[in-house]
């Protein structure tokens, strides 16, 4: 399994990054390669393009339904609809999201009354902790704390070096601290965890976000073998999450940054 971060900015696109949009890919014992976006954040699509033909991709994880983690969807629908060598009857694209993803995804676009997006997408609610599978890659949403309806995913499949072996990675979406965080983390081979806060400046602002030294507690707690930061806004300095992460989480940090390629 292979994570390839295309997006990482926190809450907007930054200067050098779109907002959260992160590719996995893992092969079946055929050889085929699977392609799973989680998010698909402001400005992604773009840069998404640069590491797969968006055709190619075989289901969108939606965490939840803030622009800096869905807005471009619009674009895929788009490309998806309407390039030039669609073929006839191509299947529609599973695209995975809290309830309400299917209404907001039209509205986001613009669809006309009666129109629909179901010839390029088809929505499927999350359930809670019910798992879909997606070629060799299992998906696991767990609720988390953040002002919206809004899901952790967990993604298990085969280890990069052993097919044999089942790695997982954990990705936070956005979240404060909370029992769902917990549960991702884990055993988590990898914690992909937001911390778009800071401690000391953001304090009195809870139930939205982590700060550095909060997503460490949990990978701490959880016994995840690695941490990657992520979703950093553009005014944080980018390396301060890491140092507040490290103060309490004794395995190897890593923050994220647009095009890194991270072997599980």
């Amino acid at each position: 399994m292979r994570l390839v971060v295309v997006g990482c900015a926190g809450s907007f696109p930054g200067p050098d990054t779109a907002a959260s949009c992160y590719l996995v890919q893992a092969d079946d014992a055929s050889g085929r390669t699977w392609n799973v976006v989680l998010d698909l954040g402001s400005g992604a699509i773009g840069p998404l393009q640069k590491m797969i033909d968006p055709a190619e991709i075989d289901a969108v994880a939606l965490s939840h339904l803030h622009p800096d983690h869905m807005a471009d969807v619009s674009g895929l629908y788009v490309y998806l609809r309407y390039r030039p060598d669609r073929r006839p009857g191509e299947r529609p694209l599973p695209v995975y999201g809290p309830f309400g993803t299917a209404s907001r995804l039209a509205d986001a676009y613009g669809l006309e009354p009666g129109e629909e997006m179901t010839e390029q997408l088809t929505v499927h609610t999350w359930q809670a902790d019910r798992a879909v599978q997606v070629g060799p890659l299992r998906l696991t949403p767990v609720p988390v704390n953040h002002p919206v309806p809004a899901y952790g995913i967990r993604v298990e499949g085969p280890s990069e070096d052993d097919h044999d072996r089942t790695v997982t990675l954990a990705y936070t979406g956005d979240t404060d601290t909370c029992v769902g965080l917990d549960r991702l983390a884990t055993g988590a081979d990898l914690l992909l965890a937001e911390a778009a806060f800071l401690e000391g400046r953001d304090d009195a602002v809870r139930g939205i976000h982590l700060t550095g030294r909060r997503a460490g507690e949990a990978a701490e707690r959880g016994g995840a073998a690695a941490l990657l930061l992520t979703h950093i806004p553009a005014w944080n300095p980018p390396q301060i999450a890491a140092v507040e992460a490290a103060a309490v989480y004794t395995g190897p940090i890593t923050t994220a940054t647009a095009g890194m390629v991270v072997e599980l």
